[in-house]
């Protein structure tokens, strides 16, 4: 299998972060049980400081770095991901899409209808350049902003609505769609370093929301079981 990541901030992460990416590709490689690659066009974190995605600064050096590959970028949405996937599924072969997108949309470029809309589109073309992949989905997990900003956290449960009525209408045998279920204890205030981008522990619960979905739906891998997971919320690496 080759599993290609999709996503935003929250994914790409930045220069010192683990990233979820790197927590799943330590749970595939113990628990896949045969051969698997990452891949995707970029390998890069987002620097702070040169506000760009240039950073191999990765929480663990030792990452390799076929393993850093994605598609993920921080301020892209699911707007800017739908005319990339194509030639992106097409040039990479990757078959299996973990996709975690669609709060930077809802901030800043479209409302819950539109942003649905690019889903919809987004899945369109990864199965015009692959009719077989399969694609996870995560939902959007509302960020601290939407605690003051009640049309905002509206916008961001509507989205979550219209997303799982996609996955359903337009799942398939051939191209099968899941809808992850996010962690049951992921907590914005105890997971994240800011209310957003997960810290160490979020990291970990983003991870095993794809692979307790995936193990589950599709028997790939097996349950998570990395640390953050296993501790109380602030502990653990």
């Amino acid at each position: 299998m080759r599993f290609l990541f999709v996503g935003d901030s929250m994914t790409i992460g930045r220069a010192g972060d683990f990233t979820w990416r790197y927590r799943m590709w330590q749970h595939l490689s113990a628990s896949f049980g045969g051969p698997f690659g990452i891949t995707g066009p970029r390998t890069e974190l987002y620097d702070t400081f040169a506000d760009a995605p240039v950073s191999c600064d990765y929480g663990d050096p030792a990452f390799p770095e076929h393993a850093r590959r994605h598609l993920a970028g921080w301020g892209e949405g699911w707007l800017h991901m739908a005319p990339l996937i194509r030639e992106t599924v097409a040039s990479t072969r990757a078959d299996t899409l973990l996709v975690s997108l669609g709060l930077i949309d809802l901030g800043f470029y479209t409302d819950s209808a539109q942003t649905a809309d690019n889903a919809e589109l987004f899945i369109a073309e990864a199965r015009a350049a692959n009719p077989r992949v399969r694609i996870a989905i995560h939902p959007v997990i509302p960020n601290v902003r939407a605690e003051s900003d009640a049309p905002f956290a509206a916008e961001c449960d509507r989205f979550n609505e219209l997303l799982a009525k996609a996955v359903a209408n337009l799942d398939t045998a051939a191209s099968p769609l899941l809808l992850v279920s996010p962690h049951a204890t992921y907590d914005i205030h105890q997971d994240t370093y800011d209310g957003t981008h997960p810290g160490p522990t979020g990291e970990h619960k983003l991870a095993a929301a794809f692979a307790d979905a995936m193990y589950v739906a599709w028997g790939v891998g097996g349950p998570y079981s990395g640390d953050g997971c296993r501790v109380s919320a602030g502990t653990g690496n």
